[in-house]
């Protein structure tokens, strides 16, 4: 099974290579966002943009919506593991 994890992009680190630093639930990762950017959505304009993080990669936009309750649905998932 693959999971992505939503974050947001907070800052594009290296647009030559395409990578931008994502918070993940406060924690911050370098990641490359090569498949969400194209000429009508350079790196420029990611800032903000909320994505799923896959082993270093943002596979695709989400919107903020959709992103916060798949983080809320985690955290509850953790707190469920602690109890077990």
């Amino acid at each position: 099974m693959c999971l992505g994890i939503p974050g947001q992009i907070i800052e594009i680190t290296d647009i030559t290579n395409k990578l931008a630093t994502v918070d993940v639930s406060g924690v911050k990762r370098q990641v490359n966002i090569a498949c969400i950017v194209d000429e009508e959505h350079p790196p420029e304009s990611c800032i903000g943009d909320w994505v799923l993080v896959h082993v270093g990669f943002a596979m695709n936009r989400i919107n903020e919506k959709d992103a916060k309750e798949t983080l809320q649905l985690l955290q509850e998932m953790a707190e469920l593991m602690v109890d077990y």
